[in-house]
Formats: C-alpha cells, sequence, structure tokens
C-alpha cells in the first residue's frame, strides 16, 4: 500500500519550479547601480545645471559640468554602471555633445524597464520594444529636423551657442561659438564636404588675461619662447622654415663608455672637432637660405647645445627647440613641408615659407607665432587664454564641445530645437503609436514614451522652476500642434525655443536616443555575472 501512496514525478512544464531569484537579484541590482550613475549627472543637464567640482587622488582639481569628463574620472567598480561611462565617451565621439543628455536618458529608460520587470513582462520582450521605440523615435525627430546650409552661418552660430551656454564658461558664448564656426569651415575641404578633422584645429592654451582674450590664428602658435643665446634673433621676415628631426649637436657613441682623455691636446682636438661638426651641418642649413628651424624634441642627448645655438645665432637663424613629436603632422600640414630626418637631406623645397616668425609677450610668458604662411595647408589655430588653469581648461572643454556641434552639421546638415521640445514630442507621438501596438509591446513602448519626459523634467528642475506644472504645461501645448515649444530657462516659462535661437544638431538627439537605448538592452539581456580570478 506504502508503494501505492508514491506518486510518479510530474513532468508538466507548467508546473516545473525554477529558481528565478538570483537572475532578477543580478539584473535589479544592475539597474540600480547604472541609475545611481545617472542621478550623479542629472543636476548638471541645461544651461541651468550645476558644475562638478572633482578631486584626484595626484591632488589635482577639475571643475566642469561636461558629462563625459565627469564620467571619465569616476572611479566606478560596478560592470554595469562602467557601462554608462563607455556610453557617455560614444557619444563624446559620435556627436560631441548631450554626453549629460545621453546617460540622463539611460537612467529614465532603466527606471521604467525596473517597473516593467516587476510587472512580470520578460526582459527580452522590454528589449525589443526598446528597439522598436528607438527607431521610431529616430523617424519622428528626422521628420521635426529644418533643413540646414553650411552658408547659413547665422544658424551653425546659433547651435553652436546653444551647446556653449550650458558650460562654465557660458557668459562668454558669443566670442567662442562664432570662432568655433570659422574654425571648423576653414578646415573644411571641398573635395570632402561631408568630413571634418577636428585634429586640424589646433587649441594652445596660454594662462594669463580672460577668456574674452582668446582668439583664432591664421597660422602657427607655439606655447615656448625663442631659442636664443648671444642675441640670436626673435622676429624674421620673409621665413624660409624647416622641419628637423635630427640633432645640432655634438654625436655621442651608441653605448654607454667612457673616454679617457689623457693629453689636453687631445681635449683640444676633440673640441675642435666638435666646432667644425656643428659647423659644418649650419653651412649646409644656411646654404639652402633657411633662416627659421623648428626642431623635434629628442630623447638621445640634447636638440641644441650652447655652442650650436651661438653660431645659429651668428647665421641669423631662428631656433624653436622640443617640438613634441605628435604635433610634427600638424606643423607641417600647415607649413606646406616636408619633415627632415638627416641633415644629408635638407634641400630648399622641402622648407615652408612664411611672412613673419616672431615672438610675442603674453602675460608672464612669451609665444611664438608664424603668420602669413605660403600655400598654407587647411588647420587653423586656436590661442586660448584664461585667468586661471581649472577655466582655461573648462575653456578648451566646451570649444571642443561647441566645434564638434559644427561637425554635427557638416556631417548631417539638420537642426532641431533644444529646451526639451523634441523630447516631449517625441514623448506624445510614441505615446499615441503605442495605442496601434498590441499586447505587451503596446506597455511597454508606453512606459518608454514617458521616460523620454526626463529631459524637460530635469530641465525645468535645474532650472529652479515647478517641474510638473512646466512638462504638464508644455504636454499640452504640444497637443495643440506647437511641436518647436520648449522650456526657456532664463524667462522661466514656455516659449518657442526656435525663435529663441536655441537650436541642436538633429545627430545629438538621434545618437542619444539610440545609444541610451542599445546600453539599456545590453542592460537588461545580463541575467548572470561571472567573477574570474
Amino acid at each position: 500500500m506504502a508503494a501505492m501512496a508514491v506518486q510518479a514525478p510530474r513532468s508538466s512544464k507548467t508546473e516545473s519550479y525554477v529558481d528565478n531569484k538570483r537572475k532578477d537579484d543580478i539584473r535589479m541590482a544592475n539597474i540600480k547601480a547604472a541609475r545611481s550613475v545617472a542621478d550623479a549627472v542629472r543636476t548638471s543637464l541645461g544651461p541651468k545645471g550645476m558644475d562638478k567640482m572633482i578631486s584626484t587622488a595626484s591632488g589635482e582639481v577639475i571643475i566642469t559640468n561636461d558629462g563625459a569628463t565627469i564620467l571619465n574620472k569616476m572611479e566606478v567598480l560596478q560592470p554595469a554602471a562602467k557601462m554608462l561611462v563607455e556610453l557617455s565617451k560614444s557619444q563624446d565621439v559620435v556627436a560631441g555633445d548631450g554626453t549629460t543628455t545621453v546617460v540622463v536618458i539611460t537612467g529614465a529608460f532603466l527606471k521604467q524597464c525596473q517597473t516593467l520587470l516587476h510587472a512580470g513582462i520578460h526582459p527580452t520582450v522590454a528589449s525589443d520594444s526598446l528597439h522598436k521605440t528607438s527607431m521610431k523615435a529616430v523617424e519622428i525627430l528626422t521628420a521635426m529636423a529644418v533643413p540646414v546650409e553650411l552658408s547659413d552661418r547665422e544658424s551653425l552660430v546659433k547651435s553652436a551657442s546653444t551647446s556653449l551656454n550650458s558650460k562654465v564658461v557660458s557668459q562668454y558664448s558669443s566670442l567662442l561659438a562664432p570662432l568655433a564656426v570659422d574654425s571648423v569651415l576653414s578646415v573644411l575641404d571641398p573635395a570632402k564636404p561631408d568630413l571634418v578633422d577636428l585634429r586640424d584645429v589646433k587649441i594652445v592654451k596660454k594662462l594669463g588675461g580672460t577668456v574674452d582674450d582668446t582668439e583664432l590664428v591664421k597660422g602657427l602658435v607655439f606655447d615656448k619662447k625663442v631659442s636664443h643665446a648671444a642675441g640670436g634673433p626673435t622676429r624674421v621676415e620673409n621665413a624660409k622654415i624647416a622641419v628637423i628631426q635630427f640633432q645640432i649637436s655634438p654625436p655621442k657613441t651608441d653605448i654607454e663608455q667612457s673616454i679617457v682623455v689623457s693629453d689636453y691636446t687631445q681635449m683640444d682636438r676633440i673640441l675642435k672637432e666638435e666646432r667644425n661638426y656643428i659647423l659644418s651641418m649650419i653651412k649646409k642649413i644656411k646654404a639652402t637660405g633657411c633662416n627659421v628651424l623648428l626642431i623635434q624634441k629628442s630623447i638621445l642627448r640634447d636638440a641644441v647645445t650652447d655652442l650650436s645655438l651661438h653660431y645659429l645665432a651668428k647665421a641669423k637663424i631662428l631656433v624653436i627647440k622640443d617640438v613634441e613629436r605628435d604635433d610634427i603632422e600638424f606643423i607641417t600640414k600647415t607649413l606646406n613641408c616636408l619633415p627632415i630626418a638627416n641633415i644629408e637631406h635638407f634641400r630648399a623645397e622641402k622648407l615652408g615659407y612664411a611672412n613673419v616668425v616672431e615672438e610675442v609677450s603674453l602675460g608672464d610668458g612669451k609665444i611664438v607665432k608664424i603668420t602669413g604662411i605660403k600655400d598654407m595647408g587647411r588647420t587653423t589655430t586656436v590661442l586660448v587664454r584664461g585667468s586661471n588653469q581649472l577655466v582655461l581648461d573648462e575653456a578648451e572643454r566646451s570649444l571642443h564641445d561647441a566645434l564638434c556641434v559644427v561637425r554635427c552639421l557638416v556631417n548631417k546638415r539638420f537642426l532641431i530645437a533644444g529646451g526639451g521640445a523634441p523630447e516631449i514630442e517625441l514623448s506624445r507621438q510614441l505615446g499615441a503609436w503605442s495605442k496601434v501596438l498590441h499586447g505587451m509591446e503596446s506597455f511597454c513602448v508606453k512606459s518608454f514614451a514617458e521616460a523620454l519626459e526626463v529631459v524637460p523634467y530635469t530641465l525645468a528642475e535645474n532650472a529652479g522652476l515647478n517641474p510638473i506644472t512646466i512638462v504638464t504645461e508644455l504636454r499640452n501645448r504640444h497637443a495643440q500642434g506647437e511641436i518647436n515649444a520648449g522650456i526657456n530657462v532664463r524667462k522661466g516659462q514656455i516659449t518657442n525655443i526656435l525663435e529663441e535661437n536655441v537650436v541642436q544638431p538633429l545627430l545629438v538627439s538621434t545618437s542619444a536616443i539610440t545609444l541610451a537605448a542599445e546600453c539599456v538592452r545590453m542592460i537588461l539581456k545580463i541575467d548572470d555575472i561571472v567573477t574570474v580570478r
């Protein structure tokens, strides 16, 4: 009888028990960690956003509200949170601006995912719905966009100003925005109209003065003094410039060894040979008519010695030494000359030509300017000034963002409104689209549509306005067909943001949403963390 009482195990799939708690816990831990990173940078979104002071272990202090910089300097240990740091870097590479926005949107998507998972929706369903949402969002944004021509300089300046308005140096946007536009347009190659290489715009920082003193230089600027001894020249007109990668100093032995000199006549011979060696080099240089030398930094031995500087001064040749190896390509492209690796290859056809090379006093230091370059390559130099190192660094970062915005417009020539207008319009149109869909998908799309309201909500919150009132009014305006209504944080009300000249490139918004969706989908798909020691 006892044997009869034992029932056969049920093989029905519906009644088998699978422990999913660990998977859910890991997913929730990842979402929580990523959301905490998003919340950390959320307060720095928008023109009224706060700045962060970052103190590194080495004692360096950085003041910024650039999302990519903040996250880059954060020591994030949790793997899912690290994904948000990488996400911000990706946005910086693709668009250059919107690095805080992309993280804030990701945080909002993750918050909605938490709610959906608690409601019992499968992560794959949520993930697929998010992908569809992002694709539809790009379509809606493209339909909203206004085409722009590169000849329309005013529109380009407006979009660069919008990027700068949220920075520490926002009061200088009227100076930096036109400067960024002119820089990009001057390096634009008509043969490749959709391609801008920002390495052709060199930013040179010099302490002293204010950001107002920042200028665009058609030529080259070196943040160093002219190397002159015994009254060498500090200004040369009709310059013939050589970029050399060898040293004008006595040769050394190839291996470490000491040479013992027992007789003073031998000593004299060594010195005489050194003199003759240097003199023969300088004669070859002078024979080509060269009167300005740019010498690459050397790690093996001194690029120039006092003796060679003395002879170069006598030959009336201006010398700039310790030129960084990384700068050689930019310099040769600008001067339209060739770098010279050996004295035997020193020929007149390898030289660059300029009207003036001069040393200029700036603040408490000196710089060297090369202007009026003949057949100048498509490059430009921006000389950034600032009262202290923190302002100088932040001005450089802000200028880089502005340059990236103009580059975005060159790549994809469309503008959209800023001030939270595209996000609230997306939220409205995606909400309407979700009603056409069926089942779980419809529910998920509606949740993600609501998540996009985080951008206008945060903008209002950071500007000290009542976010609920502002977002509700914004929703109402968009429902009435005002697709460009956005938050004017200066006036503290809702206005037509296009008329207020608050515009941004289409690429910034589309890449922010697609990258955020991609990152959230990846976090949703993770159900276990395996640590390998």
